[in-house]
């Protein structure tokens, strides 16, 4: 068993990759560990034992891996919770073998996090040399022809976001301090993320826009379907914490996303009763978030079964983000709509408490 607390997709999903490359006789492209067909497969998976890594249109996976079997890069644009980062890394592990080629993108990140820095102790001892240079993780994957993520591409500073333009054009990472530059080895490319609430804060410049494929992942279409991710992201998250087995009902599951649901869209689950919505996004990624809490609490607290109360904590916390204005929100909500539900009494009671 291994100590690691998060291992990454290729080192936890490796039998699957394992078996999927003993059958795939497809055309790779150049770099390619599997071929597009077989990445697909490996993303949405097979029914048999091929697990689903992303549950959404097909079509959208089919654009994404297309894109990134040609010249283009490939940015993941939706609102927080989209799984844009999850799908980011299961497409590096499936295409290269490696999702930790990664730029954290933030207000803070500096060019050198895209381009390259200098191990100082050896400029000044040697001079400028390519020994001395400290390779980026974008200069890494062009020079081994891998994948690259940068994530929340629109929290950098806008001068970052532009040294990837010559990056993505020429395929070609300039080293003028050498008068040399690092050339991109066959199956190279650029995942990017980024979230619509962050428009405003960087916007990307047109120059760099049109070198991006933009491929928009959307919110859970149904409730069943947002059931369906909740409980299969929530098991999965209990076995690796190696949580105690908690009878986990799949009532609870629903109750919970019903109530982000019905916020989120500003209306109740029948459309008769329109309801104001908080300031926070209440996505899919904190539902499993207020679950998986819940089933802690109810694993360590309670009697091994995951109840109202376990999980009402965790909706008050994630719904209440703005202290004034979203208390009001969820005060209404909670007298005018969760109070008429006969059997949502419980769920009513343990809300108010926490409340």
């Amino acid at each position: 068993m291994t100590t690691v607390l998060r291992a990454h997709a290729e080192d936890q999903y490796a039998e699957e990759l394992a078996i999927l490359a003993k059958s795939d006789d497809r055309t790779r492209p150049p770099g390619w560990k599997l071929s597009p067909w077989a990445v697909t497969t490996y993303i949405l998976g097979d029914g048999d034992q091929i697990t689903p890594k992303y549950i959404g249109p097909r079509r959208i996976v089919e654009v994404a891996v297309a894109t990134l079997a040609t010249d283009r890069a490939l940015l993941l644009l939706g609102v927080p919770g989209t799984a844009k980062t999850w799908l980011s890394e299961h497409l590096a592990a499936a295409i290269s073998g490696d999702s930790t080629l990664l730029v954290q993108g933030t207000a803070g990140t500096a060019e050198e996090a895209v381009r390259y820095g200098w191990n100082y102790a050896r400029l000044l001892a040697e001079g400028p040399s390519m020994e001395a240079l400290t390779h980026s993780p974008v200069m890494r994957a062009m020079a081994e022809g891998r994948l690259a993520r940068v994530e929340e591409l629109t929290r950098m500073p806008s001068d970052v976001q532009d040294a990837l333009i010559t990056v993505l054009s020429e395929k070609t990472l300039p080293i003028p301090e050498l008068n040399r530059e690092v050339q991109a080895t066959r199956g190279f490319n650029v995942i990017a993320t980024a979230n619509d609430r962050d428009r405003g804060v960087n916007e990307l410049s047109s120059a760099l826009r049109r070198r991006f494929n933009t491929v928009v992942l959307p919110v859970p279409a149904t409730a069943e379907e947002e059931v369906d991710i909740v409980s299969r992201r929530v098991g999965q998250l209990g076995r690796s914490l190696e949580l105690p087995e908690t009878l986990t009902g799949l009532e609870e599951i629903r109750r919970v996303v019903t109530v982000f649901r019905e916020l989120r869209t500003g209306v109740t689950e029948d459309g008769r009763t329109k309801v104001k919505s908080p300031s926070g996004t209440l996505s899919t990624a904190e539902a499993i978030s207020v679950l998986t809490n819940g089933i802690a609490l109810a694993a360590h607290f309670g009697d091994g079964v995951l109840r109202p109360s376990d999980v009402a904590a965790g909706i008050v916390g994630a719904v209440i983000q703005d202290p004034v204005s979203d208390r009001v929100v969820w005060r209404e909500y909670l007298e005018t709509v969760v109070r008429e539900r006969r059997d949502w009494r419980d769920f009513y009671r343990a809300c108010r408490d926490a409340g």
